[in-house]
């Protein structure tokens, strides 16, 4: 792989920066609805798990590990979701995705299913705050 690092355009837009991990940028999805983190490998050019090496490959199952942890340790939910999809963007991603029976869009996926629903500013950097926090107390390790 050959370039640059950058993360795309739809995930800059998209999402507010929580931290950068060994491998990924852990980043927060601006939907209000789930809490829900995206890990970007910070390499260039990954469009596909096997793009990246094997042991990059099993530095991020340790930091989707990670981030379901904090996921759980915040928001105690009933299943934490983790995909990688892609279909609207081309880099690869992972969504890890804390989801409740009585979500609204439960037990169905959360894509899709309803319009956007973006943080309120004062929201956002509430949960923003709050991931860091968890984060620096190291609710994330297991």
């Amino acid at each position: 792989m050959t370039g640059q690092f950058a993360l795309h355009e739809r995930l800059r837009a998209d999402t507010a920066e929580v931290a950068v991990w060994d491998l990924s940028l852990l980043l927060l999805m601006n939907e209000a609805r789930w809490p829900w983190l995206i890990l970007v490998p910070r390499r260039p050019a990954v469009r596909e798990i096997e793009d990246l090496s094997a042991s990059d490959r099993g530095q991020l199952i340790e930091e989707a590990a990670a981030a379901s942890r904090l996921l759980r340790a915040l928001h105690a939910p009933d299943k934490v979701n983790i995909a990688a999809l892609g279909n609207m963007v081309p880099q690869f991603h992972l969504h890890v995705v804390a989801r409740t029976g009585g979500d609204p869009a439960w037990p169905k996926p959360v894509w899709g299913q309803f319009p956007p629903a973006p943080y309120e500013a004062a929201a956002l950097e509430a949960r923003l705050s709050a991931l860091r926090q968890a984060l620096a107390e190291g609710r994330h390790r297991g």
